[in-house]
């Protein structure tokens, strides 16, 4: 059986997004009307980058989430739909320094904004999404919103900073590993979910819960995008198989097969790692799926969807509350 028809066989039916796309609809309507309104600006290459960036097929979870939480927890007016579109904007601009940082050619199966107008371009207009976000999160008007997405963005950039250092050191442990995926991933869905219990007026014990849901939604869904570097189709991953390793990123499935491989199969990986490229991905391919380091990084994730639902017990049950469980379900369901 193949690596990704066993990593199927491990779940129930799938989860699909659409029930909770229509559950909340017109929310994400309007989410995605305000983003490209506040998208605009006078300078035509923002207006061009821009928008190519963020009408290029993300699944949106980050403003679901943010739309979600916000009416699990009866919170009735309409700053949510504003926090969903920073969130949004957030995720973009970490994106296109992701790429450029990556030197990556394409994203979500079309070429990155890097690869069309060039670094420069690209990075500048990241900048301009983060002040954007801060300009929509004033108009809010919530300092304990103010100061978890400030903590959220310093975070993130740590974790950026973090996962730059560790390419190529095939030295990384598991524990660093996790770090750098919940400075860099985990932590912009941990402040999705939090966004909701405060616009609500909720405690801040509940808040605290719902930051352990996010959180480990996020890591669920980092570690099953490790998996499908090595499992997915090209065209279903809207990226290149093994760019990874071509990037020397030390992620589980790479460092669980170096572990655990015979000493050639680990010699081979160590040194991927440390040179990057693809040059080997057949010969690693094959020692990722000989050690079960797959199998063992998708266990790992659905313990962390555990942790995260978990986490939900202080929630009344609701179609918003089953649509926070089907979110994180669906993290580690996907094939892309």
């Amino acid at each position: 059986m193949t690596i990704a028809l066993r990593r199927k066989a491990a779940v129930s039916s799938p989860v699909s997004l659409n029930a909770v796309r229509e559950l909340i609809a017109d929310d994400m309507e309007a989410v995605n009307r305000l983003i490209h309104a506040r998208l605009r600006s006078e300078v035509v290459l923002i207006n061009q980058l821009g928008h190519y960036i963020v009408n290029s097929g993300g699944k949106r979870l980050r403003p679901l989430l943010t739309l979600l939480s916000a009416h699990a927890h009866g919170y009735q007016g309409r700053k949510h739909v504003e926090m969903a579109a920073v969130i949004e904007f957030i995720h973009t601009a970490t994106l296109l320094d992701d790429d450029v940082v990556d030197g990556s050619k394409m994203r979500r199966g079309r070429e990155t904004a890097n690869e069309v107008w060039g670094n420069e371009a690209t990075v500048l207009v990241g900048d301009f999404l983060y002040s954007r976000s801060f300009q929509m999160m004033v108009d809010v008007s919530n300092m304990r919103i103010m100061e978890i997405m400030s903590d959220t963005t310093n975070t993130i950039a740590e974790g950026e900073v973090m996962q730059l250092t560790n390419r190529n050191d095939p030295s990384a442990s598991e524990a660093r590993y996790l770090d750098i995926i919940q400075c860099k991933t985990a932590k912009l869905f941990e402040a999705a979910a939090r966004i909701g219990p405060v616009l609500g007026g909720q405690s801040r014990e509940q808040e605290d819960a719902m930051g352990t849901y996010g959180r480990h939604l996020g890591i669920a869904y980092q570690l099953l995008d490790d998996v499908l570097d090595y499992s997915a189709k090209t065209e279903e991953l809207g990226k290149n198989i093994g760019d990874d390793l071509a990037e020397g990123k030390p992620t589980l499935p790479l460092l669980y097969a170096m572990w655990n491989g015979t000493s050639a199969q680990s010699e081979l990986i160590r040194r991927a790692i440390e040179r990057g490229g693809k040059e080997q991905i057949a010969e690693v391919m094959a020692a990722i799926e000989s050690t079960g380091a797959i199998a063992y990084t998708f266990q790992f994730a659905r313990q962390q969807v555990a942790v995260a639902l978990g986490a939900l017990t202080h929630l009344a049950s609701s179609p918003y509350k089953e649509s926070l469980i089907s979110l994180a379900e669906f993290s580690v369901q996907r094939d892309y």
